[in-house]
């Protein structure tokens, strides 16, 4: 009887979680932001630096609340992950014992994996916020900053779930892959933490195919490498990678700043993806009686 009502108790927090790590997903892609009042120029809008705390607070506001606000369409995301995740917690135990005969991987895992540890990430969104400073870059000080609050988010988010469901780890003797057994596999911390900051990256340079594979190519290899490495189960990774997703796509949706780029303003940056299309205007000289269409493109 206690089996099965960990079972029970199990289902319940993967649904708490999915709704917790894909809610405010669907919600940053289907929602917009109310338009802000016009200020004078004399008022400027607080910096992200002076708000970065208390934006961390709104941030958990909205993620722990987010299973409120969910809508009946919002079924076609969690339904899928929902059925995928619960497929692959009934197949942990055997999946991970059968990485667990092969050594191989593991040197390679380890190494791959500081790239989504609290380190790596870290150093990595204090090196585009430095950066931009030093070189008065605005997108790479606000990648830095909105990285870092992310990180902050899903660091809390990862903790606190773990605490919760506290299973064990695939190293963890007999009792592995248990749930509320002391451990602290779900979900898995670098593949959250990996995602988070990829996906800030990624929707910061959304003008840069190659900046957006490399970020989100390093973090599946991140997230496969925790499963290799005998770190975590894959539906660890799972839940823990589109948590990452969910979390990194928030703060940039509701936290990016209009007028950013290389030091340029919107104006500029939005003139930069207009060269992708011809300009088409009307041309004609009346004394010549002559009229037509006159089309340029930018390279």
């Amino acid at each position: 009887m206690l089996s099965n009502r960990r079972s029970f108790c199990l289902l319940e927090i993967l649904l708490v979680t999915i709704c917790a790590g894909i809610g405010f997903t669907v919600e940053a892609q289907t929602l917009t932001p109310a338009p802000s009042p016009a200020v004078s120029p004399a008022a400027k809008k607080p910096s992200l630096e002076s708000d970065f705390f208390k934006n961390i607070l709104h941030d958990q506001k909205a993620i722990w609340t987010s299973p409120m606000h969910l809508r009946a369409k919002d079924a076609r995301w969690l339904v899928p992950l929902g059925l995928g995740a619960a497929a692959l917690i009934a197949t942990d135990q055997q999946t991970g014992d059968e990485i667990a005969e092969s050594d191989k991987p593991l040197h390679a895992s380890r190494i791959i994996s500081y790239a989504g540890s609290s380190y790596g990430t870290g150093a990595i969104a204090a090196g585009f916020y430095l950066l931009g400073r030093a070189t008065h870059d605005d997108r790479a000080r606000e990648t830095g900053l909105l990285a870092g609050e992310a990180l902050i988010d899903s660091a809390i988010v990862a903790t606190s779930i773990k605490a919760i469901t506290q299973r064990t780890r695939p190293t963890g003797g007999r009792s592995r892959s248990d749930f509320f057994d002391g451990g602290s596999s779900f979900p898995s911390g670098h593949s959250i933490q990996a995602w988070t900051l990829a996906t800030v990256i990624a929707n910061e340079y959304h003008d840069k195919p190659a900046v957006q594979i490399a970020a989100y190519g390093i973090a599946s290899a991140v997230s496969v490498a925790r499963f290799t490495g005998r770190n975590h189960y894959l539906s660890d990774v799972l839940i823990g990678s589109a948590m990452g997703y969910g979390i990194g796509r928030y703060v940039y949706r509701t936290h990016h700043r209009k007028a950013t780029g290389s030091g340029g303003s919107e104006e500029e940056e939005s003139a930069v993806h207009s060269r992708r299309w011809p300009a088409i205007a009307p041309d004609y000289n009346r004394r010549a009686r002559e009229y037509g269409v006159a089309m340029s493109w930018g390279f």
